[in-house]
C-alpha cells in the first residue's frame, strides 16, 4: 500500500461520490446535506443516502436538528474503524464459510475422491507454475508450512525480500534454514552483485540462516521443507536451469510427493557436504 495520503480513500472501498464527501467534509467540518451538495456538486437527490453511508461506516456522525448537520470523526478514527469494518467483514466470511463447511464436504468430498480414482501415480508427482509470483507464492506457502527445516538452492536469492515475511515466520517458529549459494565464480557481473547485496543483508540480519556455496555449477535450484527418510513428509518447489528459455516464460515443478523429495534432499546434502565452500574464497 502507498504512503501517499490519498490513497487511503482507496482502501476505504468507497463510491466516487462517498470520497468525495468525506473529504469535503473533512475539510468542511460540520455541515448540511445541502450546503455538501453545493460544495461537491453531488445530486442533491443522492447527496443524503452518501452521508447515511458514511455514518454507517462509521467515518461521520449525524448531528439530529432541523436542519440535521453532519460532522466527520477524527482521521485516525476514520483509520480505526474502517480497519474494524474489514475485521467485521472477515469474521462474518469465515462463520458463513464455517456454516457451509459440513453440507459442501458432504457434496463435494465424494465427487472429488471418484474423480481422483482416476489420477494415476505420474500425474501425482508434481504440478507446475509459473515462474514469478506464482512460484513466489508457492515458495511463501512452503515456508509456512514448514514444522523442521528448509533448504535452498540459488543463484543469487534474488527473490529474498519477496518471501521475506514468511522466511521471518519460519524463523520464529524455530524453523532451521540452510540456503546453498552458486559460487559468485559461475555468475554474471550483476547476478554477482545481486548475490553480493542479498549476502550482506541476509549474513546481517539473519545470522541463523546457514549459508554455503556450490563450487560446482546446479543442475536446479528451488526450496523444499521437511523431507524425511520414510518418505512420509516433504513439499519442494524446484526450477530446472534451461539457459535458452528466458526466466519469464519457464516454469517450476512443485511437490508434495515424499520420495520425490528425499531424494532432492539428499541431493542438498552430498553437494552441502562435499562440493561446497563456507566462505567465498
Amino acid at each position: 500500500m502507498t504512503t501517499d495520503a490519498e490513497a487511503v480513500f482507496e482502501q476505504l472501498e468507497l463510491k466516487e461520490y462517498e470520497t468525495t464527501a468525506l473529504k469535503h467534509i473533512l475539510t468542511l467540518g460540520r455541515t448540511t446535506a445541502p450546503n455538501l451538495a453545493e460544495a461537491t456538486g453531488i445530486p442533491k437527490a443522492r447527496i443524503y443516502g452518501i452521508l447515511d453511508t458514511l455514518a454507517d461506516r462509521g467515518f461521520i456522525k449525524i448531528i439530529p436538528g432541523r436542519p440535521k448537520e453532519y460532522q466527520p470523526k477524527p482521521p485516525a478514527t476514520i483509520l480505526y474503524q474502517a480497519k474494524e469494518n474489514r475485521r467485521q467483514e472477515y469474521e462474518k466470511f469465515c462463520a458463513d464459510l464455517e456454516a457451509a463447511r459440513e453440507p459442501f464436504i458432504d457434496r463435494f468430498q465424494p465427487l472429488y475422491e471418484q474423480a481422483s480414482d482416476d489420477i494415476t501415480p505420474a500425474d501425482e508427482l508434481f504440478y507446475v507454475v509459473s515462474v514469478g509470483e506464482p512460484s513466489e507464492r508457492e515458495t511463501k506457502s512452503l515456508y509456512r508450512d514448514a514444522t523442521d527445516s528448509v533448504y535452498v538452492i540459488t543463484k543469487s536469492f534474488e527473490y529474498f525480500d519477496a518471501v521475506e515475511p514468511a522466511i521471518q515466520d519460519a524463523l520464529d517458529q524455530d524453523v532451521s534454514i540452510q540456503a546453498l549459494f552458486l559460487h559468485p565464480r559461475h555468475l554474471s557481473a550483476t547476478n554477482q552483485e545481486i548475490q553480493s547485496t542479498v549476502l550482506d543483508y541476509v549474513t546481517d540480519k539473519y545470522p541463523e540462516i546457514a549459508i554455503r556455496f556450490s563450487t560446482e555449477l546446479l543442475p536446479w535450484r528451488g526450496t523444499l521443507i521437511d523431507p524425511s527418510m520414510d518418505y512420509e513428509t516433504g513439499q519442494a518447489i524446484v526450477l530446472v536451469e534451461e539457459k535458452d528459455v528466458p526466466l519469464h516464460m519457464r516454469q517450476a515443478a512443485v511437490t508434495e510427493n515424499g520420495s520425490f523429495v528425499a531424494g532432492l534432499h539428499r541431493y542438498f546434502d552430498l553437494i552441502w557436504e562435499y562440493d561446497s565452500v563456507g566462505q567465498i574464497e
